[in-house]
């Protein structure tokens, strides 16, 4: 009998895989395999215990034991918009652990939640490379399915997440487009630390101050870059913070004076 595990990851796109994988193929050999980075946001934990009671399967749970920070400085490396240590030592490592275990290659499917837009696709052909040698589907990108922006992506995943019941993680409605690492992503820009600066602020000086702490042992390491005049430079979170504060003010004492 064929097992079927879904990555999932606590967001949209996993809900909806989980749900495709469920109507396809039952629920009585499914999986829902997920990794623990310690530094989730909560409601990413109700969402997933109201979708493991919605299809009747626990939550596999999977964890390296140390945060992303942690990682870092043990690694000596902090993660970037670029380079991501985090991905493959907190989740890829840890959930093909269990599957070496678990689920025989030769009978075993993997269901990754990319959804149907041009940027996420993008990223197919190396996530299937990655968990070689099981098989890898992609339920969110049926060929027939007509390609979205993300942003109407998330949106019919959403209202999918609300039609069976289940209120969608509350990222999502604060903007995120992820619901990865409490808003803290290292892979995210520049955009989605402002937002985090705007709505999660103490989350942000958490990891402004972690930022600061490896910079001190590493050196001239940041999470961000900016580029002037075609150059890279180094962006710490502490002067992003500095220059959106200042923006903030500015755009307030102007709409008072106006």
């Amino acid at each position: 009998m064929t097992r079927h595990i879904v990555q999932f990851s606590g967001g949209l796109g996993s809900f909806g895989a989980a749900i495709s994988v469920a109507e396809k193929h039952g629920t009585s050999n499914m999986t829902l395999l997920i990794a623990d980075t310690g530094i989730e946001d909560p409601d990413l934990w109700r969402f997933a215990d109201d979708t493991s009671r919605l299809l009747g399967v626990p939550l596999t749970k999977v964890a390296d034991g140390r945060t992303p920070w942690e990682l870092f400085r043990d690694k000596r490396f902090l993660g970037n918009d670029r380079i991501t240590p985090c991905t493959v030592w907190l989740k890829q490592k840890p959930c093909r652990k269990w599957m070496k275990v678990n689920a025989p290659v030769g009978d075993s499917i993997v269901y990754i939640g990319i959804e149907k837009t041009t940027r996420d696709r993008a990223r197919i052909p190396a996530i299937a490379r990655n968990w070689r040698p099981w098989r890898v589907q992609f339920p969110l990108c049926n060929r027939w399915m007509p390609e979205l922006s993300k942003e109407e992506s998330k949106a019919q995943l959403m209202d999918l997440s609300r039609w069976y019941g289940i209120e969608p993680p509350r990222l999502y409605a604060l903007g995120y487009e992820h619901n990865n690492c409490g808003g803290t992503c290292v892979r995210a820009g520049q955009k989605q630390w402002k937002l985090t600066l705007d709505k999660l602020p103490e989350r942000f000086a958490e990891a402004e101050r972690q930022e600061a702490s490896l910079r001190e042992l590493l050196g001239d390491v940041t999470i961000l870059r900016e580029r002037r005049q075609g150059v890279a430079y180094s962006l710490p979170l502490s002067r992003l913070r500095r220059r959106h504060e200042a923006a903030v003010a500015f755009t307030a004492a102007a709409q008072e004076t106006s």
